[in-house]
């Protein structure tokens, strides 16, 4: 069994948010792969499904961004998992939009989100890393996470999302590596002004 997390902040007024990435992945995969109706379970909004031989819990905790880890935390002691059956899909600063990594382990490099869950289980857990690109300066992070995606945004978005909903049945069974390199063959990073993006790391 996997859980699968996207984070976000809960609300409509949010729902479009950089910070929500999460969110709009889990609601595509629960989409695509027809999983079961949509309940609240674990300070969240959960779907349970399979996904070839694997069973998956899809979760978007619903305790605001900084407390994640309490709902994660809630449902990885329930099913008794291991860090290496959670996988948690989140916006990230240092990528610029539209490029993706996935790893085990590392840092939280300062998002709340993966902090509070690092806080609940250490950092062995698998990662998603969806590029949303940098607004430049500091001290504009935290308005630039909290707004909305633009529309010209709209096309490397909705490909990225695709693509990492997918290829995940490669994450299940081949690993980070491999599922990194097909996510990023089936969306390739936009080509951005570098001025107005994050680099292209």
């Amino acid at each position: 069994m996997y859980l699968i997390i996207g984070l976000g902040n809960p609300g409509a007024q949010y729902a479009q948010n950089r910070h929500n990435i999460g969110f709009m992945l889990i609601d595509a995969l629960s989409r695509e792969a027809g999983f079961g109706p949509e309940r609240k379970k674990f300070q969240s909004l959960i779907h349970e499904g399979q996904l070839g031989d694997e069973k998956l819990l899809l979760m978007k905790p619903q305790t605001f961004m900084n407390l994640s880890g309490h709902a994660v935390g809630e449902a990885m002691g329930f099913y008794k998992l291991k860090p290496e059956q959670i996988i948690v899909f989140h916006d990230e600063l240092d990528l610029a939009p539209g490029r993706f990594r996935a790893k085990t382990g590392g840092g939280h490099a300062g998002h709340n989100g993966l902090r509070s869950i690092t806080a609940q289980m250490g950092p062995n857990f698998v990662r998603g890393r969806m590029g949303i690109g940098h607004p430049g300066d500091k001290s504009l992070v935290h308005h630039w996470v909290l707004s909305d995606f633009a529309k010209s945004d709209q096309d490397w978005l909705e490909a990225q999302i695709s693509a990492c909903v997918k290829a995940l049945p490669i994450l299940l069974k081949d690993g980070t590596e491999k599922y990194q390199t097909e996510v990023m063959r089936l969306a390739p990073a936009p080509k951005l002004d570098p001025l107005k993006s994050a680099p292209l790391t």
